[in-house]
């Protein structure tokens, strides 16, 4: 049990202190650190922390943690925390190559380095590409109702704007995905960028004119109605292409360009720099990527489309079953981001992708085991697990986003796979058996992008086909063992009624772990020669009597909706009421006689075990764990013994408010599971020691 009060702290702490990350980032839905030692972090603790899906520890020293649609906000939490601000202590330049041999050791550490790259070269663009393909999925709606006419040799002007709105991210996407690789590579991304759009300029479009440029010949493929021209440049021919909207040529650019960049910075004084290594750059990889890359890059694109198609055509069934069956193992392991790739591909230069048709049946497949585990969750009033299916839920069927329901519940319950693939192969079997579905553009398989597909009816049957039988399945037989049905059941007798599952922790298995950690600190004092605080044993409580609980310091009451943080207004943590705190120092008391359980270095929270059996968690302020302990005077340690009015905390208003942090201070019963119900009981101006809260037993 972590003794702070923080996820964003949980996690860090978790890892190893930033002392031990070598760098971190973040996708869709994990968190990704490199770390110096990766054997130090102990997997069941971090899935222990609430708002933790799952951690998935990869080769080398690469560690993975699943939050889900939150992770940007606890990404920024974790580094804008002082320890994270302060930068982890630099390594020598012996521990930095150890640190490279260790990661180079065994082939899956090249693997995942590779579709490391590839991950971190889309995942940006990740928001942009969804924002347009629901522009497309707009225009299809009009097209499909009649309104407007996309194919037709004359459009009107807004007609064609609206086009531009989103060709802009797909023609140019090679530009992107080269300033994303470029600083995945840790070169100068600006660079990589330069280089990529060289060929997606004017001038090196009319390369491809005859009537404008001389030295270029161009032939014509009458079977496929294609052409194809080659230019003399400096004497060398040229194969020219279109370059809007690949990947891989940018993917494999960047790959070269990145040694010979780091290179050349080695080479050239440091006051030279910052002109000659880009012009070099330039120099090389221009020509470079004209001359070899480009048409490697197309090739390579069009061979791996070219297959996929030639089976997709041969064996439509074989093609439509294949693709959602190997998706559920692909994610997961990030192995997915290739077959991304070939979709784009694809769009460039069929003007279609016939991959996400029957990728769609995965999706939805897994949303419908999701709905599933959500009834039955509902039905047995497993609270914990029935916020994790509604947010995946939400974030898959309005999203096209899987990983929530993935690492939240699919990975964690062996039952559900082979249940899940029979739906994928239902719904791979409807697009196969109806001829194949065809995108117009790059969409994530969601409820809104449903129009891109054609033809949208057999889209919308597969997609169907497949939540329903995913959805039925695991509903009458369950998701959980006989063993995950008893540890269901007895979370629900604990918590009186409100079962915590075995999935991620929720505030009832909080507040169980702090009266636990109390229990183990004052065992550890007595081992350790120290002397055992003086805890008056609670009686236990008879139903419907009522405990009085008051405010730990002076201000004006507030209820706990109105706190401008939805982790305390939403009662995630238990129920309470909140105080703005009144005067220029303000000191925070115990309400009652108990024990210090949580008592963090930064002093912007405590926890108390009251000897009545009541959890309090008194939380000064909001974001004030970003200050560091600055202007708190702490006068207890975790472990300590308190008396009813002996002083927590000193807080110094002005160096609080001076940062830009509100001392809005929560006053929250952790345990309320355990109780009929806790109250507010007090409005306006209390001083300390005055009536807050009221607890039935």
């Amino acid at each position: 049990m972590t003794t702070t009060t923080s996820v964003p702290e949980a996690i860090l702490e978790a890892v190893g202190g930033p002392g031990n990350i070598s760098s971190l980032t973040h996708c869709a839905t994990r968190l990704r650190f490199e770390l110096h030692d990766a054997s130090v972090v102990d997997k069941a603790a971090v899935e222990a922390i609430p708002g933790v899906m799952g951690a998935v520890p990869q080769s080398g020293d690469r560690y993975q943690i699943i939050i889900g649609g939150a992770v940007q906000s606890v990404y920024e939490q974790i580094t804008s925390l002082p320890a994270m601000k302060g930068g982890a202590a630099a390594p020598s330049d012996a521990e930095v190559k150890a640190a490279a041999r260790a990661r180079a050791r065994g082939k899956n550490a090249w693997v995942d380095a590779f579709f490391e790259y590839l991950s971190d070269s889309f995942r940006p663009l990740l928001p942009v590409l969804l924002g347009t393909s629901i522009i497309i999925a707009l225009e299809a709606v009009f097209e499909a109702l009649g309104y407007i006419d996309t194919r037709a040799p004359i459009k009107p002007a807004w007609l064609v704007f609206t086009d531009a709105m989103f060709r802009s991210v797909f023609y140019f996407l090679p530009i992107m995905v080269a300033y994303n690789a470029s600083k995945k590579l840790k070169i100068d991304p600006w660079v990589g960028t330069a280089v990529m759009a060289t060929f997606l300029t004017p001038n090196f479009i009319a390369l491809a004119d005859p009537s404008t440029t001389t030295g270029v010949t161009c032939t014509t493929n009458e079977v496929l109605d294609t052409q194809s021209c080659t230019a003399s440049v400096f004497g060398i021919p040229m194969q020219l292409a279109d370059y809007g909207g690949q990947v891989f040529v940018p993917l494999m650019m960047v790959a070269i360009l990145a040694p010979i960049y780091k290179a050349l910075t080695k080479i050239i004084p440091a006051n030279l720099q910052m002109v000659f290594v880009p012009f070099l750059s330039f120099l090389i990889m221009m020509p470079v990527t004209g001359f070899l890359i480009g048409p490697l890059g197309i090739w390579v694109g069009s061979a791996l489309g070219s297959a996929l198609a030639w089976l997709n055509t041969t064996a439509p069934i074989i093609f439509a079953i294949l693709i959602p069956i190997i998706y559920p193992f692909l994610v997961p392991l990030g192995l997915h981001w290739p077959l991304n790739a070939l979709m784009l591909a694809n769009i460039d230069t069929l003007g279609y992708d016939f991959i996400q048709g029957p990728m769609g049946a995965w999706n939805f497949a897994c949303f419908g085991a999701t709905a599933a585990v959500l009834v039955i969750a509902i039905r047995n009033r497993n609270s914990a697990m029935r916020q994790t299916a509604s947010g995946a839920l939400f974030a898959g069927l309005f999203g096209g986003i899987s990983e929530p329901s993935l690492y939240g519940i699919h990975l964690r319950y062996k039952r559900i796979y082979p249940r899940m693939l029979v739906g994928c192969v239902v719904g791979g079997l409807v697009v196969g058996i109806g001829g194949g579905v065809n995108a117009s553009t790059f969409a994530f398989t969601s409820l809104l992008t449903i129009p891109v597909f054609s033809p949208m009816g057999l889209y919308a049957l597969a997609v169907l086909a497949a939540f329903m039988t995913s959805f039925l399945i695991i509903l009458v037989t369950d998701y959980r063992t006989e063993e995950d049905k008893a540890q269901d059941a007895a979370a629900l007798a604990a918590a009186g009624g409100v079962a915590g599952g075995a999935v991620q922790a929720d505030p009832a298995e909080t507040a169980a772990d702090l009266a636990a950690q109390s229990a183990s600190t004052t065992a550890t004092a007595v081992q350790d020669g120290g002397p055992a605080p003086a805890a008056v044993p609670a009686a236990p409580p008879t139903a419907g009597s009522v405990t009085d609980v008051v405010a730990p310091l002076a201000g004006r009451v507030l209820a706990l909706a109105d706190v401008e943080d939805q982790v305390f207004a939403s009662g995630a943590l238990g129920n309470g009421a909140a105080i703005e705190p009144v005067g220029e120092t303000i000191v925070v008391t115990a309400p009652a006689a108990g024990t210090v359980v949580v008592a963090p270095s930064s002093g912007h929270a405590y926890g108390l075990t009251l000897d009545n059996g009541i959890e309090v968690l008194i939380h000064v302020g909001i974001d004030t764990v970003n200050l560091g302990g600055t202007g708190f005077d702490i006068k207890v340690a975790q472990g300590d013994r308190v008396e009813d009015g002996q002083e927590l905390v000193r807080v110094d208003r002005a160096t609080v408010e001076a940062a830009g942090y509100a001392l809005t201070t929560p006053v929250l019963v952790t345990n309320t599971a355990t109780f009929a119900s806790v109250d507010a009981a007090a409005e306006g101006e209390v001083a300390a020691g005055d009536l807050l809260l009221r607890v039935t037993a």
